[in-house]
């Protein structure tokens, strides 16, 4: 998603009109991801058997290194594919002339669910039939892949456009990760009780939403942002300290128009999620109407919240001479995660309290 922000603005801004700016910014950036990719799949397989192990008290090294080899070889494949779908899309978008922010980032965040976990069950599952007669192929796995590391760190050090990104661009990565986790903890402390097991099937969707909205809004701040000159310069985009929900949502400005348009994208596109689990018998909740009233004010809330933030955070980063397209983004969607599995968490928590709760709201 921080991809398909950086080369959207890059695009508006005209960083990508002739074909060697296009190829510079498309290896620089492909090169970058894959850097990512790969050193935060491998911390996301570290924590996740921390997690794993601190509850139960058991660890399998064999089990660790499967994960790692699992999480290592999904997060560069998924980010190869997805990075030549962006860059696709966003010289499709170019020449048809549609704005990039608009559609570029949802497209990254909705697919890169779909793609990774496809390839994360697809490989694990692969992995796991080779752990008994071959136990050499994981640690194999993961060796490859880090041992392509220094490869690409070259090639985007290379680049202008990503060097500073390659050495400042860890932090919001990481710390997104770890916000994404605990809101993973959430579900998993939520699920695991059987009253509330029907929770599982509209995480995904309501995470998935607000986090589209979300990055959307701050793609276009950005790039908006971009057009008056570079991070930090413009003295009347100085920091600003929390804006007030009126200029956010209800002033004149163009931003604030787009955040009034994505807010009332959310009862439209839940629906639509809600009638297709429904119609597909997907979980085990039966959608009653205090149900859909519950899960409404939850989705518009996290959006409404998110929003706000990505206001404040884009025009702060912006006034502190951080690339919005680099920061902002990772920290508003582990955010979404955070704030959409809490919200729900206790949305569900409440309907079953006030005994909305036959044979919906867990079964």
């Amino acid at each position: 998603m921080t991809l398909a922000s950086r080369l959207s603005t890059a695009a508006n801004i005209g960083q990508m009109d002739t074909p060697k700016e296009l190829w510079k910014m498309i290896t620089g950036n492909m090169a970058l991801i894959q850097v990512q990719a790969t050193v935060v799949g491998f911390l996301a397989s570290i924590a996740a058997v921390i997690f794993g192990w601190i509850p139960d008290g058991h660890f399998s090294l064999d089990h660790a290194v499967l994960l790692c080899a699992s999480s290592v070889a999904t997060a560069f494949i998924a980010s190869l594919v997805l990075g030549m779908i962006m860059i696709g899309v966003i010289i499709g978008s170019r020449k048809m002339g549609i704005n990039p922010d608009n559609v570029a980032t949802p497209i990254a965040a909705s697919l890169g669910d779909l793609i990774t976990l496809a390839l994360l069950s697809g490989i694990s599952w692969g992995l796991y039939k080779e752990l008994e007669s071959k136990a050499y192929v994981n640690p194999l796995v993961c060796a490859f892949f880090i041992a392509l590391l220094p490869i690409w760190i070259i090639i985007a050090k290379k680049n202008a456009a990503t060097r500073e990104v390659l050495y400042s661009g860890w932090e919001p990565v990481i710390i997104a990760m770890a916000i994404s986790s605990v809101g993973g903890l959430i579900l998993d402390r939520t699920v695991s009780d059987p009253n509330f097991a029907g929770m599982a099937v509209f995480t995904p969707v309501i995470n998935g939403v607000g986090g589209n909205l979300v990055a959307v809004q701050a793609s276009r701040i950005s790039t908006y942002l971009h057009m008056s000159g570079m991070p930090g310069e413009s003295p009347e985009t100085a920091p600003r300290k929390c804006p007030s929900p009126c200029s956010t949502f209800f002033s004149s400005d163009v931003n604030s128009r787009s955040a009034r348009v994505l807010f009332l994208l959310v009862v439209p596109g839940h629906l639509v999620f809600l009638y297709t689990i429904s119609s597909m018998q997907g979980g085990h909740t039966t959608l009653t109407l205090i149900f859909i009233v519950f899960y409404m004010t939850a989705a518009l809330l996290q959006v409404l919240i998110l929003l706000y933030i990505a206001d404040w955070m884009v025009h702060w980063m912006w006034g502190r001479d951080l690339d919005p397209d680099n920061f902002s983004i990772p920290y508003l969607t582990a955010l979404g995660d955070l704030i959409g599995t809490g919200l729900l968490a206790l949305s569900f928590h409440i309907l079953w309290l006030i005994g909305d709760r036959d044979s919906d709201v867990g079964d």
